[in-house]
């Protein structure tokens, strides 16, 4: 497999220096860090939930895990739930459901980063494919992205 073409595109375009990773396929963020052999702390999943009807991008580390009554509270929203594989696979065409990489990609899309994901140095986050990832400096993920950050998650 291969990092698809939009992803390299984004990266590319803002200056961004990446490196592609290749593993075995990867089904769970965690299976990243394995396969990758770094800490999941250090790797960016995408969890999508949908707000009062419309889908919003969590980032968060591998380690941790989605509140949604915190995501509630946050977003200041009535109904808040997991998305349905139905739902990501309308909103997310271009990645293989469960490979989302947290990038600003669908504009009318937000993305909400855990404040929990602020690092120093690296962090790994698939790739749109379960066999693929990117590696690159949190603070050039971060600037890129411009996500609201926000206090959502609690231990694995």
């Amino acid at each position: 497999m291969a990092t698809p073409t939009w992803i390299r595109r984004i990266l590319q375009a803002r200056g961004i220096p990446f490196e592609e990773l290749h593993h075995r396929e990867a089904f769970t963020a965690q299976d990243v860090a394995h396969r990758e052999h770094v800490s999941g702390h250090r790797v960016a999943k995408v969890v999508v939930v949908m707000v009062d009807g419309r889908p919003v991008e969590l980032v968060l580390p591998a380690s941790r895990q989605v509140d949604l009554d915190q995501v509630r509270t946050i977003t200041h929203a009535h109904d808040v739930r997991l998305a349905s594989e139905i739902e990501m696979q309308r909103d997310f065409t271009d990645c293989e459901l469960g490979a989302i990489p947290p990038l600003p990609h669908w504009k009318y899309i937000d993305v909400i980063m855990d404040e929990s994901m602020k690092v120093e140095g690296e962090i790994v986050f698939q790739a749109g494919t379960h066999a693929d990832a990117v590696r690159l400096k949190f603070r050039d993920w971060y600037n890129m992205a411009n996500p609201t950050v926000a206090s959502f998650t609690k231990p694995n």
